[in-house]
């Protein structure tokens, strides 16, 4: 009887818990509005020719969600169809070995979603397979580097059991990636002995057996010391008059190049697989992180409708709102590289005669830079590395960074100026502070509930 009374009583107690907590998430419902001038309709833009047909999905097939804090469920589920690869049986490595690593390449370059995502995610994973895979091939001999024949086998290989676990066939021409890169290419030194007695080998592998992902890109321990090992080995038997190794030539930082290849499969030799791949995709977001991925074209007319001091904000706004929206067609962007993109186009603008702040005048958020989902609601991918998740029943998903809606940094604003991607606390992102004024026990209940996995890869699938 005590038993009976005891699970009833804390029935009781969880449903008055969940009870709480349902009243905070009602209390944080934000309703999102379109925007003026802005089309109605989710187009994607043209991909590579060879991949898929544009997708059209208007916000009509879309049910209604009012709390945009709760995940949003795929409208179209789908699933890899995977086959036995055709392989050469000239590629002399076990790759089930590798298992586990192709197939996290594989559902993070998976068809659909592969050239929306390959610079963020595609790539940077298909880069660090390439690495690991030389360090799997090279363990069984003293070379650090395959000879060319056999790295085109292998490539060869490796891009058809991808495509065959649901990656797009089409890996080298959306991503930087060759069979050249598996040979050393000019790099001098090539094999294990003599890279160890060059390179001091016991502090690479202490800066980079651990990577911070909160400080690496800020106060960088491994990528200095990969960089000098390169340099070491690039310079080995080095002649006076050989142009090619100077230091700061084009050639030499070829050579350079071609030998941190080298030095990251000797990093494969070492660490495991599941520690050498998150060591090399933190190190591949600090470098996509830097830059801004997006194409602009001339904005003439946004610079005609909005120049001067106090431009109309009708039809600056109209103007704005069109340009962005052709942006937003293009991929899927991290909230440092929306930063770096919001400032790259506010610098065009304003050496176009264009002097007020039109992101504040027009409400331009940091996520309008990037792929809309769900008629008006942006995703921001987060700037630490992050994976396409495969699950039986949802398809493919990812996690979109939607804590808050940050105006975008205009180039002469104070915000810009106060604003450090490598914050003293080292935290990632380094955003500017919201306009809006929320109380602080509100705000922080939002932004945990907010910070929730939005699955939102059926408009791409």
């Amino acid at each position: 009887m005590g038993h009976h009374i005891g699970k009833i009583i804390c029935r009781f107690l969880i449903f008055a818990i969940w009870l709480w907590g349902s009243q905070h998430v009602v209390s944080q419902k934000t309703e999102f509005e379109p925007k003026p001038n802005v089309p109605d309709k989710f187009v994607l833009s043209d991909p590579p020719i060879g991949l898929f047909e544009p997708i059209e999905i208007s916000p009509a097939v879309v049910p209604h969600n009012p709390y945009p804090v709760e995940p949003l469920s795929p409208l179209y589920p789908s699933f890899p169809s995977t086959y036995e690869p055709v392989l050469t049986g000239r590629c002399p490595v076990n790759f089930s070995s590798l298992s586990d690593i192709i197939d996290k390449t594989a559902s993070d370059c998976s068809a659909p979603l592969a050239a929306l995502v390959g610079n963020v995610i595609c790539c940077p994973q298909v880069n660090s397979l390439m690495h690991i895979f030389q360090g799997v091939y090279s363990s069984e001999s003293d070379m650090l580097v395959l000879q060319q024949a056999t790295a085109n086998y292998c490539f060869s290989d490796l891009i058809n059991i991808l495509a065959s676990r649901g990656a797009n066939s089409t890996i080298p021409t959306l991503c930087p990636v060759k069979s050249s890169y598996l040979t050393g290419g000019s790099c001098p030194i090539k094999d294990l002995v003599t890279f160890e007695k060059i390179v001091n080998a016991s502090k690479l592998l202490d800066s980079c057996s651990m990577v911070d992902p909160l400080k690496e890109c800020c106060r960088p321990i491994c990528q200095p010391a990969i960089v000098e090992a390169a340099f070491k080995i690039s310079l080995r038997g080095a002649s006076m008059l050989d142009s090619s190794r100077i230091p700061g030539s084009t050639a030499g930082i070829t050579v350079v190049n071609d030998c941190k290849g080298v030095v990251y499969a000797w990093l494969s030799r070492k660490l495991s697989s599941e520690a050498a791949n998150t060591a090399y995709r933190i190190l591949s977001s600090c470098k996509v992180n830097k830059v801004c991925p997006l194409e602009f074209e001339e904005p003439s007319s946004v610079i005609k409708a909005c120049h001067g001091m106090a431009p109309s904000s009708l039809s600056c706004c109209s103007a704005l709102n069109t340009y962005v929206a052709s942006i937003q067609k293009q991929m899927l962007i991290t909230n440092r590289q929306a930063i770096n993109c919001a400032t790259l186009f506010g610098s065009k603008l304003e050496k176009g005669g264009v002097t007020t702040n039109i992101y504040e005048l027009c409400k331009v958020d940091l996520k309008d830079f990037s792929l809309q989902s769900y008629g008006q609601q942006g995703c921001l991918l987060r700037s630490l590395p992050a994976d396409i998740v495969f699950d039986n029943v949802t398809g493919f998903s990812f996690t979109c960074d939607l804590s808050d809606n940050i105006a975008a940094p205009w180039p002469s604003s104070s915000s810009l100026s106060s604003l450090s991607l490598c914050a003293p606390e080292m935290s990632l992102p380094a955003l500017p502070i919201p306009q809006a004024s929320v109380s602080s026990g509100s705000y922080n209940i939002a932004r945990t509930i907010i910070s929730a996995v939005y699955v939102i890869s059926s408009i791409l699938l």
